[in-house]
């Protein structure tokens, strides 16, 4: 099908290209569109079906968008924005450059512009960024039959209409109704008695991580938002969710790999913004690591006795790295699932512990196995004769490194999430650095308790 239409685009046959993609999905479009040369975009974008061309312009990325934005005429600019519901005209208008966003609020009416300027005035990790103001709202005395007619009427403007919210006068949350309790009662039944009164909702400063964590838990397909009068201002509506949802999960994850968060897809970041995501935390661990080499200095003396605890260095510092990074994933992700809280700081650190306790045996056992196979010839190189107390000396290192590394993986994340930093920033790197030097001074200072140096 893309081949097709990109062949279609070459020989210029626009009404054909029009009837295939009318037939497509609204994201499939936007994908394909993706590839289409700059010069031909405007020109697809506008044989496009007006409502499904507002559709596909949601779907597509930032700086597609605003490349559309700055061929349109402002009668096309007006007509697209139209057709937008409020939550996406508000995330389109954040991203754009100052300008180009002003274009577009000129091309508003004012209702829509104050509605425009409210919801952009709310933080951007707010449930109130990302809610919509079109939604069906009813009114406890309505019949069935007046709230469906209510339905017919602004429905078409909403963006969901299967749930309902109950409001009075002023508008404060009363209770919700969902499509299907209307169509399984009589015509003439009142709204008050069949509205479901123990709401689930947000406010409008809530942490949209924790709102878009609702719809997980209680598997809703919209959640009312309110003010601080319990006055309904909007929805969020699951589709909203799941963009926050994965928004979060690669923030987490660029952080846990010590990257800078970018909002752009991977080919569209440049080489040099790249660069900068990923340069300050490399310089960052590459000036901590000087701990690590402080320490290895201090004990140079020392090692010149028994040179083959050399060897043994990067086993120890990489197992106590992972088992450390073992510990701050799983707990980094419990504390975004919202299973580990401050509170339950004491049975993480019994329960890792335990978990610490069972690695570092069976870890400390498989290695004396093989320090007395593989490595032995190392150790007899060496130091001939001594391989006995070097052995001891490793062993309980990567007994003691583990145990230290899973205590630190497992707090850390808890305390940062406690103070106010992100979690995901003690994740990998951020440990790994800590352990590193932590199983370098356990490692010298068991050598010289055993060896006597």
């Amino acid at each position: 099908m893309q081949e097709e239409i990109f062949e279609l685009i070459e020989g210029k046959k626009y009404a054909r290209i029009r009837e295939l993609l009318s037939e497509m999905n609204p994201a499939d479009i936007a994908l394909i569109l993706e590839d289409v040369p700059e010069r031909e975009l405007p020109v697809i974008f506008r044989i496009l079906p007006k409502e499904l061309a507002s559709e596909v312009f949601v779907e597509m990325d930032s700086e597609m968008q605003q490349l559309l934005i700055e061929a349109f005429s402002d009668k096309e600019l007006r007509e697209v924005m139209n057709e937008l519901f409020m939550d996406d005209t508000v995330d389109i208008i954040d991203e754009m450059p100052a300008s180009v966003a002003k274009r577009i609020l000129q091309q508003t009416d004012p209702n829509t512009r104050r509605m425009i300027n409210q919801l952009l005035a709310y933080p951007d990790d707010s449930a109130g960024s990302i809610m919509t103001t079109e939604y069906v709202d009813l009114k406890k005395d309505m019949t069935v039959d007046m709230a469906f007619d209510r339905i017919r009427k602004i429905g078409v403007d909403t963006e969901t209409i299967y749930t309902c919210y109950v409001i009075d006068q002023s508008r404060h949350l009363l209770g919700i109704v969902s499509v299907k309790d209307l169509l399984l009662n009589p015509k003439d039944k009142l709204i008050e008695e069949i509205m479901d009164e123990n709401i689930i909702f947000a406010n409008t400063l809530d942490d949209k991580e924790e709102v878009a964590g609702l719809f997980e838990k209680y598997d809703m397909l919209a959640l009312p938002v309110v003010d601080k009068e319990n006055r309904l201002v909007g929805i969020v509506t699951v589709d909203d969710a799941i963009d926050v949802i994965q928004e979060e999960a690669t923030e987490d994850i660029e952080k846990m790999a010590a990257i800078l968060p970018s909002d752009k897809s991977y080919f569209r970041t440049g080489v040099w913004a790249t660069f900068r995501s990923r340069i300050p935390w490399l310089m960052l661990l590459m000036i901590s690591a000087t701990f690590t080499g402080a320490i290895i200095s201090n004990f140079e003396e020392k090692l010149t006795v028994f040179p083959a605890l050399i060897a043994f260095i990067p086993m120890l510092m990489d197992t106590g790295g992972n088992s450390g990074s073992q510990s701050s994933v799983t707990i980094i992700r419990a504390i975004s699932l919202g299973d580990v809280e401050f509170k339950d700081i004491l049975k993480v650190i019994w329960k890792e512990i335990r978990v610490a306790l069972c690695c570092s045996l069976a870890l400390a056992a498989i290695n004396f196995l093989k320090l007395l196979t593989v490595d032995y010839y190392i150790l007899h190189t060496f130091d001939p004769g001594k391989q006995i107390p070097e052995i001891a000396v490793v062993c309980l290192t990567l007994f003691f490194t583990i145990l230290v590394a899973k205590l630190v993986g497992c707090t850390l994340p808890i305390f940062a999430k406690k103070i106010g930093f992100d979690p995901a920033v003690m994740a990998s790197p951020f440990i790994t650095t800590i352990v590193d030097a932590i199983s370098l001074v356990i490692y010298f200072r068991i050598a010289i308790m055993v060896l006597g140096i």
